[in-house]
């Protein structure tokens, strides 16, 4: 079976149309912006409850800026763990609408929490913008396997996921001069751009053909999409695939989230100035995003060589490494602030995990419940990753440090590991209709 179009030659792509490639760019665009709200809060987690912890009647020392930043990401994940009602609706009613909806909701509250006063009101605008942010990818990523040609939609998934992480450099550079400049609010604010895109991917992006085709024959009735992935063939891949996305969200995420902070703590000892510890931060983030990129880049070529399965296990295996270095070595190192940063660079490459997801997913369900397949998988796996993020912050204030419970979350992709070889292979296999 040929991998190029028909009329083709063999090592020709088939071209893109107008219409897929507009599709495209909305979906990345609205995944960069994505990506750049999610990361805002862990910029100016520091600074901003170092404001609204007073004002919420607790002292802001460090363990508690730790502990209810830890609080507040796993009510964020929460967020984005309901954002699986997202599926059935888009499986029933398009993916365009549904996609730039998750655009609007995600940038609404992020805005709002420019406004938050105590951090109860600030968690509260964190777990709405994360049931917006958490549907984007899980539509972004059906919208491209579906309107991309056969032989394009792998690397296209590729292509996607670094939108995300362009979103953490945009919000690094943004952190090095807005926040720097006019403090934590001015961040949120910036999360209200993606309100533009949305108007774009509502307006100019049109719904793929195969969900077209295929959108009399959806099942019928309510809840009918997510009792079709617990159907046969289903049943299995959908456990397996959402034990993998939490090993995969516990991990990086941990690490990520906590980026910031280990930054500025590492800078504080070694006598920076808060203006230059923002700036390292910035700067780290900037590593880390250029590093996830690269790796997302890869992921398809591997996945396509060595197999999805495969391809995984080495990701899994060099996050593991690559959190247990930076957190649980470099972190305590009086000169550790280098190491850490060169660190990072390879932890993001690692984190490029979420690109062979990207691709992986949509191959395994059939058209009328693929975004409800997705938006499970991921939605399970960030709730589970929330209890394990409620913990992490309760260890982080009992240890007093967080480099030690943030490197445990390493363990994560041993568990991945062991459930690997339960996962369905799909490589050279099309996607179902």
């Amino acid at each position: 079976m040929s991998a190029s179009g028909p009329g083709l030659t063999k090592g020709q792509r088939t071209p893109l149309t107008r219409a897929q490639k507009t599709g495209f760019w909305g979906a990345w665009a609205g995944w960069t912006l994505d990506g750049m709200d999610s990361v805002i809060y862990a910029l100016v987690l520091s600074p901003a409850l170092a404001e609204l912890l007073p004002r919420s009647g607790m002292a802001a020392t460090p363990a508690n800026i730790s502990m209810t930043g830890s609080l507040l990401f796993g009510l964020f994940l929460v967020g984005w763990g309901l954002s699986m009602v997202w599926g059935p609706v888009a499986d029933r009613f398009g993916r365009t609408r549904v996609l730039a909806a998750t655009i609007f909701v995600y940038a609404i509250f992020t805005a709002a929490a420019a406004m938050a006063q105590t951090v109860w009101q600030l968690g509260l605008f964190r777990l709405l913008a994360g049931v917006g942010i958490g549907g984007e990818w899980a539509l972004a990523g059906t919208y491209v396997a579906e309107a991309w040609p056969e032989d394009r939609r792998k690397m296209g998934a590729g292509y996607l996921q670094t939108g995300y992480y362009a979103g953490f450099f945009l919000a690094s550079a943004l952190n090095y001069t807005v926040a720097a400049h006019f403090g934590w609010r001015a961040m949120f604010w910036c999360g209200l751009s993606p309100v533009l895109v949305a108007f774009v991917v509502l307006f100019r992006v049109k719904e793929p053909e195969r969900w077209q085709q295929a959108e009399h024959t959806a099942p019928a009735g309510r809840g009918a999409a997510l009792r079709g992935i617990f159907a046969a063939p289903y049943r299995r891949r959908t456990v397996v695939n959402s034990v993998l996305v939490w090993a995969a969200i516990c991990g990086l995420w941990a690490g990520a989230v906590y980026t910031p902070a280990a930054i500025a703590t590492m800078a504080r000892r070694a006598g920076m100035s808060a203006l230059a510890a923002v700036h390292a931060s910035s700067y780290g983030m900037g590593l880390l995003s250029l590093g996830t990129i690269a790796g997302c880049l890869v992921a398809p070529w591997l996945a396509e060589r060595v197999g999805r399965r495969a391809a995984l296990a080495v990701y899994f295996a060099g996050m593991a490494v690559s959190i247990a270095f930076c957190f649980g070595w470099a972190f305590y190192r009086p000169d550790g602030l280098s190491l850490f940063l060169a660190g990072l660079t390879v932890l993001g490459f690692f984190g490029g995990n979420f690109a062979i997801f990207s691709l992986w997913l949509p191959e395994q369900y059939g058209t009328a419940v693929r975004v409800t397949a997705f938006a499970f998988a991921t939605s399970v796996g960030r709730f589970l990753a929330a209890g394990v993020n409620f913990g992490l912050g309760a260890m982080i204030r009992r240890v007093g440090s967080l480099g030690v419970p943030v490197a445990m979350t390493a363990l994560a992709f041993l568990v991945g590991l062991a459930v690997l070889p339960l996962a369905v292979e799909t490589r050279g296999e099309r996607l179902p209709e």
